[in-house]
């Protein structure tokens, strides 16, 4: 197959999806298309042991696409500046100080809490892993994803100010959680012989700060054209170039491309430069452009997810790992968020059990799958990926389902009634 026929599929298997989810199912996108995706992927897998055509279509399919490379080099680009570009910049200005701790402070936190956790876990399993290849798991499955997030949490209606972390937190710590990946890929490939912490805290900043230095570059050159002229194909055009030029320079220049493309949306969306660079109709094609992108994108993702099941190596002894890492993870986020919380309360006031709905508000998804399926298999491919898998079908299905039910059990009625009242009054202005 070429890359035509694959995307054509692709986009067909989604628009079927979508419209059996809107039609029928009625869930949240994420949520729902990746659900009908693994329906579909298993009852395919029960047809092949009549007539395998189908199986050996879809695994010929799968085989074909470069999940890593797809998500990371191209698509989460897109994401991530479409979702930063909706965000309330002026909510994440009051609330910066907690959203980039726990971007970063709880994100290395979880590393080292889930690298050190599964490292045990596995051992008294049988499973003989060094803790460098375990570390390397638990930097891949910390981060929440922000496209899983930033849909489901519309529907959950929380208290606005914890909505805003969980959401800013997951656009950074995306980032973050990328290059902490990549640190330690590098120290497991190359030996602990090749450790040097100062270097590896050189690399680690300029891939942080360089990143979100060449965002801010990248959005002020594109707010100044979009300033200098009153034409909304080419104002578009030129956020679309932010985009895809920003992500190939930040590639070349060895920054974090993710990081780079958040604080570019953040700086593009804000009031004042909408405001004096964009006329209304500018305005509403650029965010009809990037809603519309998003969704077909999350829409095309979930679907793949869903699909990957079938590259997938199960075992019973793999599965049972699974299980208690699910744990491990719930509580590794738990335990990494909660200080930081207490921190944080002093000057900010959250609403009662905060710390709960940001352990269960803290969804896995693509990015950390991607991530996976870059290891190699000296690093145990097989069964990280296994985890991986089960923790975000976990995460999106269970999590994302059940999300809005705790957020109702855990706040007083009074206090739901006064964040209604809170979030409306906050949307009309």
């Amino acid at each position: 197959m070429n890359y035509f026929e694959i995307a054509s599929i692709l986009v067909s298997l989604s628009a079927v999806f979508g419209y059996i989810n809107e039609k029928y199912l009625k869930l949240p996108t994420t949520i729902g298309l990746m659900l009908i995706s693994i329906i579909f992927t298993l009852l395919t897998i029960i047809l092949s042991y009549i007539n395998p055509t189908l199986l050996n279509h879809q695994k010929e399919l799968i085989g074909q696409i470069d999940f890593s490379s797809v998500l990371l080099d191209m698509m989460l680009s897109f994401m991530l500046f479409a979702g930063a570009l909706h965000t309330n910049v002026q909510k994440l200005k009051e609330l910066s100080r907690p959203v980039f701790g726990f971007a970063v402070i709880s994100t290395l936190i979880s590393t080292f809490l889930v690298g050190g956790l599964i490292y045990g876990i596995l051992h008294l399993l049988g499973f003989n892993i060094d803790f460098i290849y375990t570390l390397l798991f638990g930097a891949l499955i910390s981060p929440t994803d922000p496209i899983a997030v930033l849909g489901i949490l519309k529907k959950a209606k929380i208290d606005k100010k914890v909505e805003t972390v969980i959401v800013g937190e997951s656009l950074f710590n995306d980032g973050v959680g990328v290059v902490i990946f990549l640190t330690i890929f590098s120290i497991a490939k190359k030996g602990m012989d090749s450790f040097n912490l100062g270097r590896v805290a050189e690399l680690f900043a300029i891939e942080v700060f360089g990143g979100i230095i060449l965002g801010l570059i990248i959005g002020w050159i594109t707010y100044q054209m979009m300033k200098a002229i009153d034409s909304y194909d080419t104002e578009v055009l030129a956020t679309l170039a932010t985009v895809m030029g920003g992500t190939l320079l930040a590639h070349k220049l060895h920054v974090s491309a993710p990081l780079a493309m958040v604080t570019a949306g953040l700086m593009i969306g804000t009031d004042r430069i909408r405001q004096n660079a964009m006329s209304e109709i500018t305005e509403a094609y650029v965010d009809k452009f990037w809603e519309l992108t998003d969704v077909i994108l999350n829409i095309i993702l979930f679907v793949m997810i869903g699909m990957e099941l079938l590259v997938i190596t199960f075992k019973p002894e793999y599965m049972i790992a699974g299980v208690i890492s699910i744990i491990i993870v719930l509580l590794s986020r738990y335990m990494a968020t909660k200080p930081l919380l207490k921190y944080f309360e002093r000057k900010i006031t959250f609403i009662p059990h905060t710390d709960f709905i940001m352990t269960w508000g803290g969804l896995r998804g693509g990015i950390s799958i991607a991530l996976a399926l870059s290891l190699t298999e000296a690093m145990h491919k097989d069964i990280f990926l296994v985890l991986t898998y089960m923790i975000v079908v976990f995460s999106i299905l269970i999590q994302g389902l059940s999300l809005e039910s705790l957020v109702k059990k855990l706040r007083p009625k009074e206090v739901a009634v006064q964040t209604e009242k809170i979030n409306d009054e906050q949307n009309e202005n």
